[in-house]
């Protein structure tokens, strides 16, 4: 429990750090989207990295999918994704109803029309 509180309180203050470098002038809104993007694709990617070094070669998509969805997510965030989709174009929707980065933002009801949900190919 107070690894997950550690890891929350470094996340809100990763997040914090880079808009308060753009309220300084450094950096304007969507670059600091793009840097948060950028360090969340390198975490994950090394995380990936790490996690399937010792497993086989994956044989299709929806293995890989499958992987995501039962091994890393629980190894990452302690618990299953909630729901695996595919729509008709071969796209891929990860639904975790208590994704614990977000719940914060899901108790208000401010975000609520800003809320997007977040497709994968």
């Amino acid at each position: 429990m107070a690894d997950e509180a550690l890891f929350l309180l470094l996340h809100n203050e990763m997040v914090s750090g880079v808009y308060k470098s753009a309220e300084q002038g450094e950096v304007e809104n969507g670059r600091c989207i793009t840097k948060l993007e950028n360090m969340g694709f390198r975490v994950g990617q090394g995380l990936i990295e790490r996690f399937t070094k010792d497993t086989a070669r994956f044989k299709d998509e929806l293995d890989i999918m499958k992987f995501i969805c039962k091994d890393f997510w629980t190894t990452v965030f302690k618990k299953q994704i909630d729901n695996l989709r595919t729509n008709h174009q071969g796209i891929y929707v990860l639904q975790d109803n208590k994704f614990r980065l977000l719940i914060q933002l899901s108790a208000g009801k401010q975000y609520l029309e800003h809320a997007s949900k977040a497709n994968f190919r």
